[in-house]
Order: structure tokens, then sequence, then C-alpha cells
């Protein structure tokens, strides 16, 4: 039997003895391509080679490209381990042509590599084309051969492929393999084509026209394939089963998932297939620098590690379990992709924490789902519902789903969605001056920016902005904004504040510029004129602040090597998750598993300051995206990068793409300090700093805080630690010592108070004023209880203005009176409310001169309570 190993190694041989370059796979998050959330197909890593703005060094090349299809447009997460073929994570085997062989080729190889290298039988090989593509059929029919009675013809819908609604497009050419009349379902085209008889495994996409916007398409100059086919679906092909789930791969993740669940017999539940499906998904994603979070791709990580857990919940497995099948996977297909057995520490433990992170909810969350399900009317469960899941206990909405589906009931997504809407517009805030000046009516124009080399320069009004509309002229006292053809100030962008200062007109009038926005391509300049009038078409000297201006730039610049030093420390998975450079501080949130140690802190903190004193040169240059990412880059995912690109390099600690201002040394920054870490989501961490003067006030501040601890406690600074370690020792005997003596006064205090009891149809009644805390009012009530046998108690204090109660009854008479309701009759007599259990309840109250006579009405209310009046 050929393994999928071996399947892998005959696809990428045959194709590298044919003028192929084997290309590695990409990462499953796609580098400059915002609008895909993973790489979903074969062809993602060369989508600007198709597009023809990319040029490489070959012009064929084969690969096998690790796919994820869960979340986004794309999303095949609620059928895993309900269909024979659905997978969250895939292997798509590829062969590609970049204007160099066309449609023959493609398809003389596609049946060479089935019929021959792989053995598969022509007659169980069925053939479609795009119903108008004459030059495929012939191929097919006349020059391969293809029985007739096993080809057809099928339209744009399953056989034309497009990149967009305009661009690059062409007929496909699929192979189906036919797996015999005893299952059922017909061949493609046919009414029962939905069946499982015939299943597609290889797609032959043959790139050769270019769509307009009308729908008019002109021959491609330079022709092109793309090929893709499911290593997952061949291996079920060849190993002769009908399901993806039991080939070698996935056989041996399901058999460890069945060993850690105690299920030695089974090895057909739909829970082993998700487990062994989204293992696979989980690991990749994490070696691909993916950590789980609350939005984006570390959300989409989150949904799928959860719905594993819940399906190991499911099987009865109580302890973290899904970590450990890292190495299985690891086993199977560590020699095909070595980043994961190189990153395998990292990925367990990721997935460890996650898991005990969930497991504290999900039995609370399972509880809630169930109690409503015991009150569901019908067959949906209601949005709110769904909502709260999300929302409190962090079930991710499909999750929730798959328990309905198992349940056969539905979701009421609509009312989900109304309470999301409700959601956002409660959490919906922005800068009201921001809100009127930045947003309105667009901008077409374009703003030069010299800001790189000058603080000043001149520069001509193409727009006035006032209230969000165009105008064409600000007077005195209008805030507005004014946008220059060119302009030294720089707009808000990359996680670095806008520019401040001033903009002077020929009669010295000044306009403040108090931020500086992106308006399209143009730097809108926010403010207030001061004085004068400004029009449209006039000249203005433009003066950023360049005090603010270089403190800014200190922060950013150390922000590259706080970045390169986190990764440094912490691991190559840290990726910046958000940034704010401004004069006063910088702030950096990045993806991590953990709170950093104090250690490790102190380390990141040390080799940036290393680099600070290092004066490395900070070198800029300008270069086509993919050069600047192979001389080692570094790029923000999810950022949009053009043709040319700006490399910011601190010799070879530090590489980033980055437009923002910076300093011309990193000895400039002077001193960096850090001064705070925290957790601000899961999975992403946030530290904040300073930097130059205001890093070395803040020490100075930090000495002098000392210095006010040492001579507080009679130390010098070098010895305020211990000294401070002996009093906190001190004190803590002496609380100790406290509260045994409270005990013994309570103890005291109950004796006392015993013998004031007065004896109401049997039961003891003790009420009085006992100022204490509430820690000794309520042992005192205990001492009591212990004492007087069948007793009820009130005792009140007085703290300030403030009055507390509290009641105790004996579990013998709490049939007959209960605290709860003694309380709160006596609370009402002091200004006040409480309640609690039967034999134990506290309340307070504000009218303190009340208490003598609320405590003198205990006992005949408990009279009452008794009905003995």
């Amino acid at each position: 039997m050929q393994s999928s190993a071996d399947i892998r190694k005959a696809f990428l041989d045959f194709f590298e003895q044919r003028g192929h370059t084997v290309v590695p796979s990409s990462p499953l998050v796609p580098g400059n391509d915002p609008t895909l959330l993973f790489t979903n197909a074969g062809m993602v890593p060369f989508k600007e080679l198709f597009l023809g703005k990319e040029q490489r060094g070959y012009t064929r090349a084969c690969s096998s490209q690790r796919c994820v299809r869960a979340g986004g447009k794309h999303n095949d997460l609620d059928n895993v381990g309900y269909t024979a073929r659905h997978h969250t994570f895939f292997e798509m085997l590829g062969n590609f042509s970049f204007g160099d062989y066309f449609k023959r080729e493609a398809i003389e190889y596609a049946w060479e590599f089935l019929t021959k290298t792989i053995g598969l039988p022509p007659e169980k090989l069925w053939v479609t084309v795009y119903e108008e593509d004459d030059e495929a059929a012939d191929i097919w029919l006349n020059e391969i051969g293809v029985d007739p009675e096993r080809f057809g013809r099928i339209g744009a819908a399953d056989n034309f492929w497009s990149m967009g609604d305009t661009g690059p497009c062409g007929p496909c050419s699929e192979i189906f393999y036919d797996h015999g009349p005893e299952v059922p379902g017909g061949p493609p085209g046919s009414p029962d084509e939905d069946g499982d008889r015939y299943v597609e495994i290889w797609n032959l996409v043959f790139m050769q026209y270019d769509r307009d916007a009308d729908g008019n398409f002109a021959p491609l100059p330079m022709p092109c394939v793309d090929t893709g086919m499911g290593l997952e679906r061949l291996a079920a092909v060849v190993q002769g089963v009908h399901s993806n789930f039991q080939i070698d791969l996935f056989q041996r993740l399901i058999d460890a998932a069945a060993e850690l669940a105690g299920m030695p017999e089974s090895r057909d539940h739909a829970s082993l297939k998700v487990i062994a499906d989204h293992i696979r998904a989980c690991a990749f994603l994490i070696t691909d620098g993916v950590v789980p979070a609350n939005d984006g791709r570390g959300y989409v990580l989150r949904r799928i590690i959860r719905r594993a857990v819940r399906h190991g919940y499911k099987l009865g497995i109580e302890e973290p379990f899904f970590h450990r099948l890292v190495q299985p996977l690891a086993n199977e297909m560590g020699e095909a992709f070595p980043e994961l057995p190189e990153r395998q520490a990292l990925v367990e433990r990721l997935l460890l924490q996650e898991e005990q992170r969930f497991r504290e909810t999900l039995e609370q969350g399972l509880k809630l789902l169930e109690e409503d399900l015991k009150q569901l009317k019908g067959k949906e469960i209601p949005g709110e519902t769904v909502f709260k899941l999300s929302d409190t206990y962090g079930f991710p909405v499909d999750l929730t789903a798959d328990i309905a589906r198992e349940r056969d009931l539905t979701l009421d997504m609509a009312g989900f969605e109304a309470c999301m809407a409700a959601q956002r517009e409660r959490a919906r805030a922005h800068s009201q001056f921001k809100a009127q000046q930045g947003e309105g009516e667009a901008f077409e124009g374009k703003s030069h920016f010299i800001g790189y080399d000058h603080l000043e320069g001149h520069g001509k009004v193409l727009a006035l902005f006032k209230d969000g509309r165009s105008v064409q002229t600000l007077v005195a006292g209008d805030e507005g904004m004014v946008i220059l053809d060119q302009t030294p100030f720089y707009a808000e962008s990359g996680g670095q504040v806008g520019d401040q200062g001033v903009l002077i007109t020929a009669d010295g009038n000044g306009f403040e510029v108090r931020d500086t926005l992106k308006q399209g391509e143009g730097h809108g300049h926010l403010g207030v004129l001061k004085d004068g009038q400004i029009r449209v078409g006039e000249t203005l000297q433009a003066r950023v602040d360049a005090e603010t201006r270089w403190s800014t730039a200190l922060n950013h610049s150390a922000t590259h090597l706080l970045h390169a030093a986190l990764r440094r420390v912490l691991g190559t998975h840290v990726q910046q998750k958000g940034s704010l450079v401004a004069p006063d501080r910088l702030r950096f949130d990045f993806s991590h598993y953990e709170a950093p140690s104090q250690e490790q802190l102190e380390d990141i903190e040390r080799i940036i300051n290393d680099e600070v004193r290092a004066n490395r040169k900070a070198d800029i240059a300008h270069m086509a995206y993919d050069e600047a990412i192979e001389s080692g880059a570094m790029a923000l995912f999810g950022e949009k990068y053009g043709d040319e690109v700006r490399v910011l390099s601190f010799g070879d600690f530090s590489v980033e793409l980055c437009g923002g201002t910076h300093v011309g040394r990193t000895g400039d920054i002077g001193f960096c300090k850090i001064t705070s870490e925290t957790g601000v989501a899961g999975g992403v961490r946030r530290v904040e700093a300073i930097t130059g003067d205001r890093a070395v006030m803040a020490v100075q501040k930090q000495e002098q805080r000392l210095q006010h601890i040492a001579d507080a406690v009679k130390s010098s600074p070098e010895n305020a630690e211990v000294r401070v370690a002996q009093l906190v020792d001190r004190l803590k005997s002496q609380e100790k010592e406290l509260e045994r003596l409270k005990q013994k006064l309570a103890s005291q205090a109950g004796s006392d108070l015993a013998g004031q009891a007065v004896d109401v149809d049997g039961i003891k009644v003790v009420a009085a004023r006992v100022d204490a805390d509430n820690k000794a009012l309520r042992d005192t009530v205990d001492q009591l209880r212990n004492k007087l046998g069948s007793a009820v108690i009130v005792l009140g204090a007085v703290a300030g203005d403030k009055v507390r109660l509290v009641a105790g009854v004996s579990k013998d008479c709490t049939n007959r009176i209960k605290a709860g309701d003694l309380v709160r009759q006596v609370a009402e007599q002091v200004g006040g409310k409480g309640g609690g259990r039967p034999d134990f309840a506290q309340a307070g109250g504000e009218q303190p001169e009340h208490l003598e006579q609320a405590l003198s009405n205990v006992e005949p209310l408990v009279r009452k309570e008794l009905g003995l009046d």
C-alpha cells in the first residue's frame, strides 16, 4: 500500500523530473494578502505571478501546500466529522505553469501521473471540461483517448475559474474517480451528482483570459496553468477506502485519540474524526505563527481548539489531552514539514494552556445550555442563548451549532446577530473631533510627504473641511482640516501618532495643528485657525513641532528594538498585534501565550539598551516587496504593501517594513525603560515603555521613592528590601496574634451575652450591640449558638455612620423562624436592608441612632414570628 507520504513524494518527484521547481509549502498565513484569512489553495503563494506583478527564477513549479479552510469565505469547519472528505486542514498537491506550457502538457502530465506513476485504472477515471472548451475536449478524447462514455461537458458554475469579478480567468478540466456502482451517486453534471460514487480528485485550471468590468474576455498574453489535487482524497483512492479518515495518516491520529479516550474497539466515532482533523489545523497554525486570541486568525484557531476539546469531553476524556496528539502528528508529517517538530514544544504548550483555560468554563457553559434546552419550545435555540454562550463562556457559535446538530436543533441566527449588533453599538466610541473633521466628504487628491528630511516646508492648500464638509475658506475660530499638496507633517499610520505644529499664512496667521490624519492619499491637518483666514489655493508655511516629532521618533525606533528583543527572548512566534507610538510613551501588543517572567522582561530591556549603546545606524532602503521579504525584513500580516516598500534596518538586529519616522542612530534613543507588561486578550500581551529624558526621569523618581521607603523603615536603600521583609513578617505575626485575641474576645463576649438570653417558648433570644468588625460579629454568633442550643441571636455594631447587623438561628429552629426574614425586619428600622440563609443572615443600615431601639424590638419580632402574639 502506498502511504500518504509516498504519494506526496511521488508527486513532487514526478514534476521535478519534468523541469518543475519544487517550492516548499508557504505558511498558512498568507504574506502581503489581507484579502485572505488563511492560505486556502495551492495557488495562493503564486498569486502575484499569475497577475504578472512578480517575477521568479522559474516558469514551472510544483508544491504540496498546506491549506486551511475554517473561517472567512472558505469554511468547512461545520462539516468536519460528518462527511467523508471535509477538513479544516488539508494538503493541496499542485503543478503550475507561468507562461510556459498550457493545456496539452497539463493534461498529459495529469493522466500520466495518475495512470502510470500511481497506477489508477483508466476505466475508473471520469473527465470533465468546460462546455465551450473544445480545445481541451479534443486533447482528452483524441490525444489521451479517454472513453467518451466517461467524459462530460460542464457549465461555468463548476468548470470556469476566476480570481475575481475581473482579471485572470479560464476554463477548468476536472478528473473524478469512480468508486463503483455499489456506491450511490451519478456522474458529474447529472441530477444525482452529489452522491459519493464519483469523487473529484484533480482540478486543472487554464488561465487564458482577462475579464474586464463589462464582462468582456481578452486573451492573456501569457496563459498559465494552476492545478490542485487534495492529497487526502488521492490517498483514499489509492489505499482503497471510501473516507479520507480511513487513510493511513488519519488512522494513526484517530488511534492515538482513541487510546486517550479509552476506546480501543471504536475507530469510526465522529468525535475521533473531529479531533484527528483539528489537531492538524491547530498544530500547523501555531507553527506558522498564529496564537489563540479573541479576533482574527487567533479567534479561528481558538474556535477549532475548543471544538476539539468539546468532542474530547463528549468522549469522557477528563484530563487535558489535545496537546498529547502533537507527537503522533509530528511522527506522521514532521519529515515533510520539519518546522512542525522544530516548534513542537511551543505547539504543545499553547494547546495545553488553551485547553486548561477552556475546560474551566466548558462544564459551566454546557450546564447553562442544558438548562436552556429544558425550557426550549420548538426546534430552535434562541439567539439570546447562543450569544450568552459565546459572549460569557467563550463558546464559538459553531460549537453551539455542533451541539444543536447532534440533537436535530437549529440556531436562531437572526436573534444572535441582533444581540451582536446591540453589543457593537454599546461598544462604539469615537473621538468627537476626529469624527467631525476626519469623516465626511471624501478627498480625492494626494499630498507629497517631505517629512523624512524636513520639519518645515511650504504647501499649497488643496482642500479645506469644516464639520466634515468641503469649504473654500476657514476664518478665525474655525475648527477644521487643511490638506496641502506637500507637507512635512506625518499622518497617523502604523501606530505612530500624527504630527502637531502650525501652518502659517503669508499674513502671519496661524492654524494650530493638533493632529494629522490620512485622508485617502492626502494628509489632513486637524486643528483650529487662531486668527485671520485661510483660502483654498493659497500657500502656507508648514512647521512641525520638532520636540514632539523627535520624542515620537525615539519611541518608534525603540519599538522596533523591542519587537526584535521580544522575539529573541520569547521566541520567533511573537508577532506584532498592534502598537501606539506617541511622544510620551510607546505601547506594543504582541502574540504570546503567557506573561513573561520578571527575568525575561529584564533580559528584553537589557538587550534593547545594549542595541542603544551599540549606536547602530538606521539604514533606509526602498525595494520590491518580495526582495525585502527575502532579505529577512518583517512585514505585518494583514497590512497591504505596495510594489515598492520602505525597509528600516538597525544592523542585522532589526529589519522591518516601516513608513514611520525614526532616529538616525540607535544611540539617539538614550535609554529605554519598560514601565508595564499586561495581558489585553487571550494570547495577546502588551508592553509599555518610555525613552530618552522621560526614561531617565522615571528611574530617578523610582530612586526617590526607594529612598523615601528606606527613610520610613530606618534603613539605607541598599538594605531597604531586607528591612521591609522583616517588617512584613512581623506584621503577619502580629495579625495572627490579633486574630487569636479577637477569637478569645468573641468567646468571652459570647459567655457574657449568654447570660442575657431571654427564653421565648423554649428558644433563647439574644439581641445586643457588640462593637466589633464583621468577622468578630459572626464568630460571636457562632459562640452563642454553641452555648445556647436552641437560639435566635441578633447582634449590631456601629462603624462611623454605618450599622452592621448579623443574625443567627440554630438549625433546629429554622422551621419556625428564619434569620433572613428577621434581620431584614431589624434592618428596616435602621434605614437599611439585608437577608441571607435561614440559619445565618447579614444586613446594613445608615441610621445608627436607631440601633438600640431596633435591637429592643427583636424579642417582640421573634414572638410575632412564632405566633405567640
